[in-house]
């Protein structure tokens, strides 16, 4: 596609930091909105920085964008659950894009963004067992679900302003150096590895890869509307335990009791203890090509 001013939240973050320079490489000029922005650009000029507080960015930065990726939030495992913590996670995802949205209908039509391209979370679809979850299911229940629901809702509002909305329901991403896969290795690596609760549930993984390859179907107008960025190939947690801890020689046996992990995270547990299994039917349908859809071959090239 031809070169397009992208507006990028959540710069800093594990897929944000990842896809920065993919679309500098493709010769988007990127606006990274930032608490701490540099004083510089970079790449070139490429990429370029603005500050904002993290729930409302300023007026100039949406002028005449192409794209906004709205991808920051606060981190769902970033520490004990505290009310207080539970609100940061409303406030960088439901107060951002409503502020956000807020921003585009204050600009001339002709001067908005044509698409708004949102983070969300296979959260949405609650603990559903064994039931297979595409974009069309339903919402579940839970703090987390409620959360997802809300995130989308906001997001939705651009429609009536004439910006195409695509809300990415990501999986758990798989990455050598941040989010759950470092966690797991550094759990593992001490040979205190195990299941969670039962490990029955389903866990729907995607390898930073393929959410990189769907977030840039999405920038080229190719996906529109709720889109589960999964793996076709879901695992129980029973699974992710068996295979990891043959990747790393590490042992696996131990298990971590539901009720102890719900007296350290609250309703937070759910979306460890919940099952989802996810299918990527958009993703599918569009004709996406996955790098990685076998486990086995995502934790080798992440933990190699």
């Amino acid at each position: 596609m031809d070169p397009i001013h992208v507006l990028l939240t959540g710069a800093t973050g594990l897929v944000g930091g990842a896809l920065l320079p993919r679309l500098a490489e493709q010769g988007h000029h990127v606006t990274a909105l930032t608490r701490r922005a540099p004083a510089a650009s970079s790449d070139e000029g490429a990429i370029s920085f603005a500050s904002w507080d993290g729930t409302t960015p300023p007026a100039s930065a949406l002028d005449g964008v192409h794209t906004v990726i709205h991808l920051a939030g606060e981190p769902v495992f970033g520490g004990i659950p505290t009310t207080a913590r539970k609100q940061r996670m409303v406030t960088s995802r439901v107060d951002s894009t409503r502020a956000i949205v807020a921003q585009i209908a204050a600009l001339p039509q002709a001067r908005r963004p044509k698409r708004l391209i949102c983070a969300s979370a296979v959260g949405y679809y609650g603990d559903r067992g064994d039931e297979w979850l595409e974009e069309s299911s339903g919402p579940g229940e839970g703090f987390l679900s409620q959360l997802c629901q809300d995130w989308e809702r906001e997001a939705d509002q651009a429609m009536a302003l004439g910006t195409a909305v695509t809300r990415m329901r990501f999986g758990i991403v798989l990455a050598r150096d941040g989010g759950a896969l470092s966690m797991l290795r550094r759990i593992f690596g001490a040979n205190l590895g195990g299941r969670l609760g039962s490990g029955r549930q389903w866990f729907p993984w995607v390898h930073l890869d393929d959410t990189l390859g769907a977030l840039l179907l999405a920038l080229e107008g190719r996906l529109d509307g709720a889109v589960n960025v999964v793996s076709p190939a879901p695992v129980t947690n029973q699974e992710l335990t068996r295979v990891l801890a043959k990747q790393m020689r590490r042992v696996g046996f131990w298990a971590v009791p539901s009720i102890a992990m719900r007296l350290a995270l609250g309703d937070i547990a759910d979306e460890l203890l919940g099952s989802k299994r996810v299918r990527p039917t958009a993703l599918e349908q569009s004709g996406y090509e996955f790098a990685f859809s076998d486990l086995i071959a995502a934790l080798e090239r992440e933990l190699s």
